[in-house]
């Protein structure tokens, strides 16, 4: 049986007039790999500062082991401004022996890039006081990481990291033995890393087995059963569950309830965009022409970030643009944003940018515009418009917009200058989609915005035509909302990506692996031997035979959990038995990976 690591009992939190927390009681055990969800405000910090005893709590109880070594990756570091970066993540360690273990070398390399952090201008030796927020936040997640822990709490620790950077901090978690509580909205770190999910609304805590897909589908059944089905219709978690099961089911983890039930739920539901029908109307609305490049370069000051490119942004293309940092994402879309402003006239370095004359450009920068902080939330967007036209006849008014981001009609009357930074975010994206724009820059669109407006964004460009390019480190809401990636691999080229993230994370890999001289024992070892790789290829099929056998298995226990759905009991036996084959099931895929690459 696991051990217990943290316990909570009948833990409440007020604020105010508020109760973030209310009665709660849970625990964390050992292995346990735990993702927090939940509006901004719900309670989510406030729940893991409690947890790590960094808070206390207005009433009940928060136990932890004896001994339990803890680390913990709050919003805001603790670092020494004075020292250096390593003093605070290596310590007294003499270089032979850090540089010797492969722990740290991973850390370094995966969070930094290299071993001489070539992103700090004296590297290791850099001190911290000057560095950014971001810099600041991977130096702490660096030294937490080191270090060996029970239980590791992280509060964003997806923040100021690049795609690769994130799909590393995945599979270095998921190895670790560490049990782990993390409060983060990138969707897909949620459904690689965790096993289990807490979801924080309005003082409770509902807990839902799997990762990010699997909560999805257990909260939409929940709600199927407690809802009538005209209300679920209105619910926007069900166009999102359509897109889990039908558009990206390699990247969804196995459910471990019954999803027939689910499957139910969106039977009569279309696919999440009319593809067809946006780019008519988008056709209409921009023409043929929205921006054309001809042999352009884009500089940074004396730095070539892109060279003698040729590239079309079409009607109603949908466009995400991942690279890596420095590579020129931002300054791409600034010197097309420049040439639209002032109609072709301001153009880049070499090269010539064309512009639609009906183009109407909605760009979205990283940094937040600063409104007048005495204006009311209604009255900031009815300043750009009192009325939206969705398209298909669609309208909405202000204040209906207003409620699809979060601003209830107690929240529309809230002055500007006592709103949150992600609320200022919201703002920000409701007042550029105000102004009917018909093409979308959206540079990081994703900071400081909880899953559930991430979705209300989500469902609301569904339904926009334009065109759209979208920069963002989180991978979830880039495959959700565009139709097309393309890279800056920081070769000063653009490509198109047919497979997406996962070929840019490939690309990159082999990049990095081409880049590194292979150590001299390598290059000298002997090849495998004719009997050594038909060995291989025997074990190969053998693996095959079991996995179809545990396929088949599989498929029965998901047929008597569909049949005994109203057993509780017998659905958990049949539940631990599906978990059991899930681990037999991924002990032989390792197997079979290590065979593929000896045979």
């Amino acid at each position: 049986m696991a051990t217990n690591l943290v316990n909570l009992e009948a833990v409440g939190k007020v604020y105010g007039t508020r109760a973030l927390l209310d009665g709660v009681s849970l625990g964390v055990n050992e292995g346990d790999r735990i993702g927090v969800v939940g509006r901004n405000g719900d309670g989510k910090t406030t729940l893991i500062r409690i947890l790590a005893k960094l808070e206390e709590a207005d009433n009940g109880r928060v136990t932890h082991s004896g001994g339990l070594r803890l680390g913990v990756l709050t919003q805001h570091d603790s670092l020494d401004p004075a020292a250096t970066i390593r003093h605070e993540v290596i310590g007294d360690m003499a270089d032979h022996e850090w540089a010797g273990n492969a722990k740290i070398r991973d850390v370094l390399t995966g969070l930094f890039g290299d071993l001489h952090l070539p992103g700090f201008d004296k590297g290791l030796d850099t001190v911290i006081g000057p560095l950014s927020g971001g810099e600041r936040r991977r130096i702490a997640l660096a030294k937490l990481l080191i270090a060996e822990q029970d239980l590791i709490v992280l509060d964003e620790p997806t923040n100021h990291l690049d795609v690769e950077g994130i799909s590393w901090l995945a599979g270095h978690l998921r190895a670790r033995r560490s049990a782990l509580v993390v409060v983060t909205h990138d969707r897909w770190f949620l459904d690689q890393v965790c096993t289990r999910m807490w979801d924080v609304q309005r003082g409770a805590i509902h807990e839902y087995e799997g990762g990010y897909s699997d909560y999805i589908f257990a909260r939409a059944e929940r709600e199927r059963i407690a809802a009538t089905e005209e209300a679920k219709r209105q619910n926007l978690m069900r166009k999102e569950l359509a897109w889990l099961r039908r558009g990206a089911p390699a990247r969804t983890s196995k459910p471990r309830f019954r999803i027939e039930a689910a499957n139910e739920l969106i039977a009569d539901v279309p696919p999440p965009r009319d593809t067809t029908e946006l780019m008519k109307f988008a056709n209409s609305r921009l023409g043929r022409t929205v921006f054309e490049l001809e042999n352009v370069t884009v500089q940074a000051g004396p730095k070539e970030l892109l060279r003698h490119l040729t590239w079309q942004l079409g009607p109603g293309d949908r466009i995400g643009l991942v690279g890596v940092n420095g590579a020129g994402k931002t300054s791409l879309l600034r010197a097309l944003e420049q040439a639209a402003r002032t109609q072709g006239e301001t153009q880049p370095a070499a090269g010539k940018i064309v512009v639609g004359k009906t183009v109407k450009l909605a760009y979205l920068s990283q940094e937040v515009a600063e409104l007048d902080p005495s204006w009311r939330v209604l009255e900031a967007v009815q300043k750009v418009r009192e009325r939206v036209d969705l398209g298909k006849g669609r309208e909405m008014t202000a204040g209906q917009l207003c409620e699809k981001f979060g601003f209830t009609k107690e929240k529309q009357w809230t002055p500007v200058g006592d709103l949150s930074g992600g609320e200022r975010r919201r703002l920000q994206i409701l007042r550029l989609l105000m102004d009917e724009p018909n093409v979308l820059f959206l540079d990081e669109p994703t900071n400081d915005l909880d899953i559930q407006t991430l979705t209300q964004l989500e469902d609301l460009l569904d339904g926009w035509p334009g065109s759209l390019i979208v920069i963002s480190h989180d991978r979830y809401f880039i495959e959700r909302t565009t139709d097309r990636v393309w890279a800056l691999l920081g070769d000063a080229t653009l490509r198109m990506l047919p497979r997406g993230i996962d070929e840019y994370l490939e690309r990159r890999r082999k990049a990095v692996e081409d880049a590194t001289p292979a150590p001299a024992s390598q290059a000298a070892a002997p090849k495998k031997t004719a009997a050594v790789n038909r060995a291989a290829q025997k074990e190969l099929q053998k693996i095959e035979r079991q996995l179809d056998k545990i396929g088949d298995k599989e498929a029965k226990l998901h047929a008597q959990i569909a049949e005994h759905a109203t057993d509780f009991e017998k659905v958990a036996g049949l539940d631990a038995q599906l978990r059991e084959l899930a681990g037999e099931r991924e002990e032989l895929e390792m197997r079979w990976l290590e065979l593929a690459e000896d045979a």
